[in-house]
Order: C-alpha cells, then structure tokens, then sequence
C-alpha cells in the first residue's frame, strides 16, 4: 500500500514508520523540518520525508506522491512546549483537516486518526492539557463529519497509556525507570491508587497494521476504536514492579504528592470493538517493562 505517515519521528509514530517499512509498505512520512529524525535513522532511505512548515509542501506532497491508500495520523501538540492555543488549533485540528480534505479530493478511502482515552473530560486530573484535549475532541468530531459527507472511514484510535521503547525521558514509565536505576534515590509519589490500562506499544502498532489489512470490510463512516489491554493496573503496583524489575534501592515515597483534584482513578479500554477483528493485546505490563529494561541494557 501507498501509505501517508504523520508523527514519524515521536514515540508511536517512530514505531508505525519501522513496522509499515518491514511490512514493505510504500511510507511518505510529513514531518517539521526541526523534528528529531534520530529514531528513524536506520529507515531513512526507506521513506520519503516532507517537511510540513515549508509552504506548500502539503499540497505538494498529495500530488507527487498520491493517491495514498491510507493517511494515518500520529503527530499531535500536547501544549508542553509552551504552544499557543491557536498554535494548539493548527497543529491539532487545521493540519489533519487539510490532509482529511486532501484524502477526500483524491478518493483516499481510510484515515486512521490517533485519539487521547481522556479527551471527554478536558480537564480531569490535567487542567494544563485541556487545551490539548480540546483540540482532539474538536478534530474527531469533524472527523464524523467528513466521514459521513465523503463516505470514507474514519478511524478514531482512542489510545490508553502507551509504553515501550525509545519513549520520552520525562513520560511517567521511563521517568521511574531511570529514578530507579540510580542508587539511593528517593522518588516522590501520589499515593497511586488511581488506575491505567498500561498497553505495549507494539499491541498498539499491530491494532494500526490490522486496519490497514481489514480496510476493505471497514465501513465507510465514523468508527471508534479503543486500544489498551482491557484492565486497569494501580499506579502503585506499577512502580512497585518497575522497582522489584530493576533491584532497586530507590526509595518510594508514596503519598508525598497528593492526587490532583479531579483526577481520573480509572481508565480501561473496551477493546470489543477490535476483538472482533481479531486483535488482542499480547504483552503483558511485566513482560513490556522487561523488554524496555533488555534494550535500555542492550543500549
């Protein structure tokens, strides 16, 4: 297949590139000229690369390179970077729109959109995200509504907590990871009683892969897809595995920290929806964080 790739050089996005490559699939990827490409170095010459802030290059890249068979968009703005609301609105809403609009001029009949689990609740538990939450309510909406006035299918991902490889250094796992390879630390704690379906990132790049297969049976309309394991895990046991994983000597000081108000204490997928097409998360949290640990060794 023809596919668009958007988000290549981030955590997911890295990780959907490497596998559509290994799968032999034709990948463009759009990017910003100032991303960090160091994730994708040993599939660079597998790809075709855009740079999405020079002007034109959208327009552009639909014309010389499509018709694409699928766009999959996995690049998003958090507002961690200091982004401004409108610039929360471009990145978030304006540039998948675009390319939603470009698929539909082109007859481009899947866009698989990468979605929050939290965005129904735009402040819970992370007022400093709500901005972002917003945004990616707003763009799954239009969604709906291209998919309904176009007939494509749009395909909702609703991402539960995604962990694995070559994540972000101050993303919460690889964050207690690295505290707790260092001797004597002391790591400061909510109580962790609050609940997240931790799902391995390559559960998560196997849902993507078999969309891509089952695009033909997919209906032409708005779809809906959560992705996690289907149970929750208690913050606490989680660090308390990483700790008993690693060996540690860090001291955990839960309770240090109190919950945020209006913390969400449970979120689950309901993977029904993907079960029926055959999928199911494989890795379990204690085999996922040890793969993490066996590469941060390997490395």
């Amino acid at each position: 297949m023809n596919i668009l790739l958007t988000g290549a050089t981030g955590f997911l996005g890295s990780h959907l590139a490497r596998a559509l490559v290994q799968a032999s699939h034709r990948l463009v990827i759009v990017k910003r000229s100032s991303s960090d490409c160091a994730r994708l170095a040993d599939i660079a010459s597998e790809m075709i690369a855009y740079d999405a802030d020079e002007e034109g290059s959208v327009y552009r890249l639909f014309a010389e390179q499509g018709p694409f068979d699928a766009v999959i968009h996995a690049a998003t703005a958090y507002g961690r970077r200091g982004e401004s609301d409108v610039g929360l609105l471009e990145a978030n809403v304006l540039f998948p729109l675009r390319l939603l609009q470009l698929c539909c001029g082109q007859g481009t009949r899947l866009f698989v959109n990468t979605d929050t689990f939290s965005r129904d609740s735009l402040a819970q538990g992370a007022p400093h995200l709500a901005g972002y939450h917003l945004t990616k309510k707003q763009f799954a909406e239009w969604g709906a509504y291209i998919a309904k006035k176009y007939g494509l299918t749009f395909a909702n991902m609703r991402l539960e907590h995604v962990y694995g490889p070559f994540d972000q250094s101050d993303k919460f796992i690889p964050y207690v990871i690295s505290q707790c390879l260092r001797d004597g630390a002391q790591l400061a704690l909510t109580s962790g009683e609050q609940k997240r379906d931790f799902v391995y990132v390559e559960d998560v790049v196997a849902a993507y892969l078999l969309l891509l297969r089952e695009k033909s049976s997919l209906p032409a309309e708005y779809a809906e897809f959560q992705v996690g394991t289907g149970k929750a895990t208690a913050v606490r046991e989680l660090v308390e595995k990483i700790h008993s994983l690693t060996r540690s000597t860090a001291v955990l000081q839960f309770g240090a920290f109190a919950q945020r108000e209006g913390e969400l204490m449970c979120s689950q997928a309901d993977t029904g929806k993907l079960g029926a097409l055959g999928w199911q998360a494989r890795v379990s949290l204690e085999q996922g964080l040890k793969l993490i640990l066996q590469k941060e060794a390997a490395d």
